[in-house]
């Protein structure tokens, strides 16, 4: 008798307790999207940790090197895509898309820096 009572007051509790843990969760969940710290952090971390990597990865995408100049970035950015529209498939296609806009971004802010 004593044992069934444990276990209903050991099963009870739990479910008491996990009750509490998820609406604790709901309301931090709340609170985090309400003041958009948590949002912004991310976009923040993802934005810093994307832009080098992502320079090298649209390089090696493309073939080119840093001494690439725009035309030659250009020439191989048609090269693959042309290719990948007859015989490829979208996923590569949308990638050397991609490292195109991502060399395309990191060449305007070059040419912006350098006196004319």
């Amino acid at each position: 008798m004593a044992s069934k009572i444990l276990a209903n007051l050991i099963v009870m509790g739990s479910g008491i307790l996990a009750r509490a843990l998820v609406q604790a969760y709901r309301q931090a969940l709340a609170n985090a999207s309400k003041s958009g710290v948590a949002q912004e952090t991310i976009q923040n971390t993802v934005r810093r940790g994307s832009k080098a990597m992502m320079e090298q990865e649209a390089r090696q995408i493309l073939g080119v090197t840093e001494q690439s100049t725009w035309e030659e970035i250009l020439q191989k950015y048609d090269t693959l895509f042309e290719r990948n529209a007859k015989n490829g498939s979208f996923y590569l296609q949308s990638k050397v898309h991609r490292a195109k806009e991502c060399l395309e971004a990191v060449h305007q802010g070059n040419s912006q820096g350098t006196p004319s």
